[in-house]
């Protein structure tokens, strides 16, 4: 089977084999992919913050603030689907954006212009050195996968977002979202 690239939008879903760790069945946007390294926020893992909790105007206070990653976790990043509208936005796939203009973004939400379904934010970010990422693919930590459409990371509850890609994808995915969490229980 052909191997998806790494490249700004893919997604890295966890195998079941990773492990217990912050990356168990975790969904991985990949935000930025060079030879030095690579970037991403994990997608489907909520902190029990809401974005009122870090900026403190009230207008948006219940938005959710999820898990970047388990590196620097006093930054604050996000993604979102409102491209131009947003300067300094760095596109990564089809109808997504990351990072841009904060005060722009603090406006945007405080006049109403922004839903819940078109941004969310992280704190801290999942980071790779060099080959690091392509070594984790090569003992099947991690499967690829390049969205056709990225509607899915916005619709899909965070909790169900793994395993609704994993069986979207069919074949050996699809079996392979059904693995117990522990296999000892099974």
């Amino acid at each position: 089977m052909e191997r998806v690239p790494l490249a700004q939008g893919a997604l890295l879903i966890a195998t079941p084999f990773l492990g217990n760790d912050i990356f168990e069945r975790s969904v991985v946007l990949l935000c930025d992919h060079q030879k030095e390294g690579t970037f991403g926020l994990i997608m489907n893992q909520m902190t029990e913050l809401r974005l009122g909790d870090i900026w403190e105007e009230s207008s948006y206070s219940d938005l959710p603030v999820f898990i970047g990653g388990p590196v620097e976790q006093n930054t604050l990043h996000f993604i979102h689907r409102l491209g131009d509208q947003i300067a300094q936005s760095i596109p990564i796939g089809d109808n997504l954006y990351w990072s841009g203009d904060y005060e722009q973004v603090k406006t945007l939400l405080q006049i109403g212009q922004v839903s819940p379904e078109e941004i969310r934010f992280f704190v801290g970010y999942s980071g790779w050195s060099e080959d690091q990422l392509s070594g984790e693919i090569d003992q099947d930590y991690w499967v690829v996968h390049q969205p056709k459409e990225n509607d899915t990371l916005f619709s899909t509850p965070p909790k169900h977002l793994w395993r609704t890609l994993l069986k979207n994808m069919g074949g050996k995915h699809k079996a392979m979202a059904n693995y117990p969490v522990d296999p000892r229980l099974n």
